[in-house]
């Protein structure tokens, strides 16, 4: 029962900083089309 709660509590702090990263990139991806609209924008006016 020990090796069960265990594993499952490795498996638990492996997923958290996971889960985080896929949320950065997410985050990271939304700022650069921001980026690119306020580029694009600027374009056009000149």
């Amino acid at each position: 029962m020990r090796k069960i709660a265990a594993l499952m509590a490795v498996a638990f702090a492996f997923s958290i900083p996971l889960s985080g990263c896929n949320t950065m990139k997410g985050a990271g991806q939304d700022v650069q089309k921001a980026g690119q609209k306020v580029e694009n924008a600027a374009e056009k006016k000149n």
